[in-house]
């Protein structure tokens, strides 16, 4: 069971890492949609920017804490 725990802990912590990963490149590159996909969905206007920020700072967070009480529970379980 417990390896199943850890498992998930994981996933959480690279989906927290990823996550977070986006962020960052989001804020200091903001225009990076544009020249990898090489469209412009929101004309210039910034907003598809600041709705990847707010989701993916959302999801960094809601993955790191759900990491954080899988890795706790694993602590529990072994002790």
């Amino acid at each position: 069971m417990t390896r199943n725990v850890r498992l998930r802990g994981r996933i959480e912590a690279i989906a927290a890492s990823l996550s977070g990963l986006l962020f960052l490149l989001t804020v200091v590159w903001p225009d990076w949609i544009e020249r990898v996909f090489e469209v412009d969905p929101d004309q210039h206007s910034g907003a598809l920017e600041w709705v990847i920020v707010g989701v993916a700072l959302c999801a960094t967070v809601i993955f790191s804490l759900l990491a954080r009480a899988e890795y706790r529970r694993a602590g529990a379980v072994r002790s």
